[in-house]
């Protein structure tokens, strides 16, 4: 019973995913191709409603389910690695038709091809793992 929370918050995010359209390639691919400002709408609509959470966790000092107040990191910055990291990333969401929420949508809608997109993504997730410590940071 523990779980249950994980699996409806799953199931509303698949969803709101599928209702939207975010899981559709030629949505994608039309974002891609300045063709469409869906894909914008959507992902600038994520964009507002984090940085809205973040300000008020932040502000109410919230704290998380056991209790525990919720810390935020800072990140340390540099663009090298921001325009790297995310050009590998906007290849493969580009190359794929998905990002990876998405890629397990698609997989409760029976698209069982993106299982190699889903590999790829986790192969290239274990290789930055093994590899890190070697990588400029």
């Amino acid at each position: 019973m523990k779980s249950l929370k994980f699996i409806v918050a799953g199931i509303l995010f698949g969803i709101v995913m599928s209702k939207s359209e975010a899981i559709s390639w030629f949505r994608i691919q039309e974002m891609f191709r300045f063709q469409s400002f869906h894909m914008y709408g959507i992902i600038g609509t994520a964009v507002v409603l984090g940085t809205l959470a973040t300000f008020l966790i932040k502000r109410y000092k919230m704290r998380d389910f056991q209790g525990n107040p919720i810390v935020f990191q800072p990140k340390e910055m540099s663009v090298p690695r921001y325009l790297f990291g995310g050009s590998i990333f906007g290849l493969g969401w580009a190359l794929t038709g998905a990002c990876p929420g998405p890629m397990f949508v698609n997989i409760g809608f029976s698209y069982w091809p993106i299982l190699v997109a889903i590999v790829g993504a986790l192969l290239g997730t274990y290789l930055y793992g093994a590899i890190r410590s070697k990588l400029p940071h």
